[in-house]
């Protein structure tokens, strides 16, 4: 879409006021930079709402999906029906945020908190951030070891080094194509469920009734799903993107500068993450169900990593099967990485007021870029400390449990001010939503902090 430019159409001669008419064609001018092109398709109105939800399904997250389906079979599809309000509405307060304001996430909680209690909280996301992204580069050259053979650090180099090079060179409205395009790899969990044989009454009625498991374990898989799910990186991330989308000129000024106007906006917002938390919980859902089927069923009920719910796929569902499923954990993770990097990058160059967008050429943005760099670079570097993945997991989570739970609560003091938002302060819907997800991811944190100190 042209970019709509403000020229002289609009402007009136020094001292003089604008006519009614004058006012009527600015006021169009500032609701159409408000509104997506008319007649735009589903398919190009997703975007960052899309490349959010399909990211929240990284190899970290497969390795949390394959273990609840592994240990306690089809006793945890309901988890994923429970996260689902909570995951849209957290996203969509973070989608509006960076909208409406034209600001990233930690632009605008420094307006209600000191900087030092920010930089507190995004150091903590960007440690977390790297421990995950050394997981996931770990999983994929693991995963791909395992299809084509060769050595796991030569393919974490190739992993780490090429997602790298992808976000400082290459320019936004450029790269943004290509994480959307990654987003179809997901449905490789679809097809590997079609290629294995599932009881399917049995998998819905537990689903939709679960049997009460009172057990300490049972409850922290519980947490440990709702902690994957909803995961601060993502609110941080949407936000941005939110902002590089606006900056593109198809959407060129926050939503609240707007004297009229808007809604199309945020209904391509509602649209956009809603499809997007649908497709990730989705795919949690058929990854849970496929383990459960195959692994569960077959006394298999301990699984480490993705990569070794692949392995263990293999002599039970065939090579097809797994060769789905290790291609899935490749395609996630270049997904995530820039995802995890992107997050942190944003959240650290919003806080020292930084440039801070993937449009820039390396040498305007580059404490932006080092950000990127360095996280992906440590968390390459972490697979050759001999840490285990698992322990990197484990630290990673309950690093984001300490930071999302302020971060929401935050975000939803935010969502809710007139004087940030303006007309676009939330419905008490979204305000209600939001709140109790804050409330239930607090007490999922407390149970996460309680279980590591008794471990």
């Amino acid at each position: 879409m042209t970019r709509l430019k403000h020229t002289s159409q609009f402007r009136k001669p020094e001292g003089q006021p604008l006519s009614n008419r004058s006012k009527q064609h600015a006021a169009k001018h500032d609701s159409a930079e408000g509104s997506a092109k008319p007649g735009t398709g589903l398919l190009q109105r997703l975007g960052p709402g899309l490349i959010t939800g399909a990211a929240d399904d990284d190899p970290s997250g497969i390795a949390t999906y394959s273990q609840a389906g592994a240990q306690f079979g089809y006793g945890l599809l309901w988890t994923v029906f429970l996260t689902l309000p909570f995951m849209i509405a957290i996203q969509l307060v973070s989608a509006r945020i960076g909208r409406v304001t034209g600001k990233g996430l930690a632009a605008n909680v420094l307006q209600l908190a000191p900087r030092w209690i920010v930089l507190g909280l995004v150091s903590l996301l960007v440690i977390a951030n790297t421990f995950n992204i050394a997981a996931d580069i770990a999983a994929m050259a693991e995963a791909l070891s395992l299809v084509i053979g060769g050595l796991n650090h030569e393919h974490a180099l190739i992993f780490a080094a090429g997602s790298t090079l992808l976000q400082v060179f290459v320019p936004y409205r450029r790269y943004s194509p290509v994480l959307k395009f990654l987003t179809l790899t997901l449905f490789a969990y679809v097809a590997t469920a079609f290629t294995v044989e599932i009881p399917w009454s049995t998998a819905l009625l537990a689903a939709v009734w679960p049997k009460a498991t009172i057990s300490a374990d049972y409850f922290l898989m519980v947490v440990a799903v709702l902690g994957t799910t909803i995961s601060p990186y993502l609110f941080f991330w949407q936000a941005s993107q939110e902002v590089e989308e606006m900056n593109q000129g198809k959407r060129d000024k926050p939503l609240r500068d707007l004297p009229t106007g808007g809604a199309p906006e945020i209904a391509r917002i509602k649209a956009d993450t809603i499809v997007g938390m649908l497709l990730s919980n989705s795919i949690a859902f058929f990854i849970i169900l496929t383990t459960a089927a195959v692994l569960n069923g077959n006394g298999i009920t301990r699984i480490n990593s993705a990569t070794e719910a692949a392995e263990a796929l293999r002599p039970l569902a065939g090579d097809f099967t797994f060769a789905l499923f290790a291609l899935g954990i490749i395609g996630t993770g270049l997904l995530a990485i820039p995802v995890l990097a992107g997050s942190a990058a944003y959240a650290v160059a919003e806080t020292f007021g930084w440039h801070a967008t993937l449009e820039a050429k390396p040498e305007k943005a580059i404490g932006f870029y080092a950000i990127i760099a360095a996280a992906t670079i440590i968390g390459f570097g972490l697979g050759f400390t001999g840490i285990d993945s698992i322990h990197m997991l484990v630290w990673s989570a309950v690093l984001n449990g300490i930071v999302a739970v302020p971060v929401m609560a935050m975000m939803m003091l935010i969502v809710s001010s007139r004087a940030i938002m303006g007309r676009f302060k939330a419905r008490s819907r979204l305000v209600a939503l939001g709140w109790l997800g804050t409330a239930i991811m607090a007490l999922a944190v407390l149970a996460l902090l309680g279980s590591s100190a008794i471990g």
